[in-house]
């Protein structure tokens, strides 16, 4: 056996489990890999171990030598404020599985307040700090919501990382293309080759011959800028696509939906998936003056009159009797649902799909705050205001919205037609932002916070003033109450969110242990401290965020 040792310095091979082994057994027991025994053998292990640990380190196996990669793509956009990189570190730390704390005590929950720092700084235009990438990406990765911000953010360095590491792969697929460049829609389509004599453009090819996802991210950014060009690229191969295929298609004809779209659907209208004919038809009832608008609004106008024969005019309804082969190609679908009756799943549906102006005009010429005050006879005035609601949502009518919202004060709690909180949510959806905020600070101020989580939802951020007062006025009255603040956790939780962070110094007061009336909760004046406590340390950090993210004034 070979036993000339090495010189002194030379580093050794060996797997990180065999210089363990020799580590443990000492070298004189065993010597490493390729080195006699003798005295230099302590010295080969050590730098056996040191070329080992620095691979380890590079997570990269000892391999020949390859092509280097390509650049990434040079980002133009200004690099961040160091305040601002710093609290970029200490955001993307506070990831659950990190072996961070998690929302303890007062200590904010930083993980939620990233959303908001990735759209402020998106806003300013900075570009990330390279360094932050893999944590970003990781915390991509984990929370979806979180993904068109953070790959906005990340620019193109994303796409140049994500090629190198599978699992960062859901950048290609969340980015347009794929992660491959798209032709510019704004260029020529060009047309398909004649007789082999002319090439196809690059849309035409890409269309042609590229991943669904590549032919979708196309499709999308032309409707954008040229809603004709779009719709005529889908005709060339509407005919061959699958059934889930043309349904995505389809629906991208959302944006920029105009009248000139509807030979188009209704062409879609006689398609052989149901899905397809359901989601043509719905796009139709959207345009008010398409041909369909018009059969709806005489099938839904048909079943419903106002009777002045009693002494208080009063809405009466006739549901159809039969979903005839007509209505079903309009998308009126024949077979209700379990525990519901067949007529009103088809006045619903043919209500929904009819104009709104169809209403004044047969009831009368009222508006639509005088219909829907309208008694309706024989019970069916759920099913009517409840069709109506959806027409608005669906129809982006802020008179009917209104209307069927009713005063935020009203003991209905939120008016005749919102027959749940999705829906008033929905409808308000449909308001300007500020008529949105009044609307939910009266609904708070007379129903309190039980039941206005999902209105909240529906406000901008951060919430106007008014609005931000009425919740919290309405955390303080529950604070005194003496119920438990978990009860309201999840208000707490988008006030730390969305409300503006000049509400701190209000809600300073609110910060010490209060007097526990007899009949509160053990221990929850202590609780509520604390919330209110985490609250403002939470709105002074947003405050400070932003501060760090804004550029500094060049004079």
């Amino acid at each position: 056996m070979n036993t000339t040792s090495v010189p002194a310095g030379a580093p050794v091979g060996g797997s990180w489990e065999d210089l363990v082994t020799v580590a443990l057994l000492g070298t004189e027991r065993r010597t490493p890999p390729g080195c006699g025994p003798g005295q230099d053998a302590p010295m080969a292990l050590l730098d056996a171990a040191a070329v080992e640990t620095l691979r380890r380190r590079a997570g990269v196996r000892p391999a020949r030598a390859a092509a280097r990669p390509e650049q990434a793509a040079p980002d133009p956009r200004p690099p961040l404020p160091p305040a601002a990189a710093h609290r970029l570190t200490l955001l993307l730390t506070d990831r659950p599985g990190t072996g961070g704390s998690g929302r303890r005590g007062t200590a904010p929950d930083l993980m939620e307040l990233l959303p908001q720092w990735l759209a402020l700084a998106n806003a300013r235009g900075f570009a990330a700090p390279p360094q932050a990438l893999p944590a970003l990406l990781d915390a991509a990765r984990g929370r979806t919501d979180l993904r068109p911000a953070a790959l906005t953010f990340a620019g193109p360095r994303a796409l140049w990382l994500a090629r190198l590491n599978p699992d960062w792969r859901f950048v290609l697929r969340s980015t347009p293309g794929g992660g491959t460049a798209l032709p510019d829609p704004a260029e020529p389509m060009g047309v398909p080759p004649l007789e082999g004599s002319q090439e196809p453009g690059s849309i035409q090819l890409l269309w042609q011959e590229g991943l669904f996802a590549e032919r979708v991210a196309l499709l999308t950014a032309i409707r954008t800028r040229q809603p004709a060009a779009a719709r005529e690229l889908l005709t060339t191969t509407w005919a061959t696509e699958r059934a889930e295929d043309r349904l995505m298609f389809l629906d991208s004809l959302r944006s920029k939906l105009g009248a000139a779209d509807e030979p188009f659907l209704e062409q879609a209208l006689a398609d052989r998936s149901r899905n397809v004919r359901a989601t043509a038809a719905e796009l139709l009832s959207a345009l008010p003056e398409s041909a369909l608008a018009a059969r709806m609004a005489a099938r839904a106008g048909s079943c419903v009159a106002v009777d002045r024969t009693q002494g208080t005019p009063t809405i009466v309804v006739e549901a159809p009797h039969e979903c005839d082969p007509g209505m079903e190609r309009d998308g009126v679908v024949p077979k209700a649902p379990a525990g519901r009756g067949e007529r009103s799943w088809w006045l619903g549906q043919l209500v929904e799909a009819a104009p709104l102006a169809t209403w004044p005009r047969r009831l009368g010429g009222r508006t639509p705050e005088d219909i829907v005050a309208l008694p309706v006879a024989d019970d069916w005035q759920g099913e009517l205001h409840a069709a109506w609601c959806r027409a608005a949502v669906r129809q982006r009518d802020p008179g009917w919205s209104r209307a069927l919202l009713g005063a935020p004060s009203a003991p209905e709690a939120g008016g005749p037609g919102a027959v749940s909180l999705a829906e008033r949510s929905k409808l308000l959806a449909t308001l300007g932002s500020a008529e949105r905020a009044e609307w939910v600070a009266g609904f708070i101020g007379t129903h309190g916070l039980s039941e206005a989580f999902q209105l909240l939802g529906a406000c901008a951020v951060p919430w106007a003033g008014p609005l931000g007062r009425a919740v919290v006025d309405a955390l303080d009255i529950a604070r005194d109450a003496g119920s438990y603040p978990w009860s309201f956790s999840g208000v707490m939780g988008l006030a730390e969110r969305c409300l503006d962070p000049a509400e701190a110094i209000r809600l300073e007061a609110l910060t010490g242990v209060p007097d526990e009336p007899e009949h509160a909760a053990p221990g929850a004046g202590s609780y509520w401290s604390e919330a209110f406590q985490r609250l403002v340390t939470t709105l002074r950090l947003r405050a400070t965020m932003t501060k760090e993210l804004t550029p500094p004034d060049p004079t």
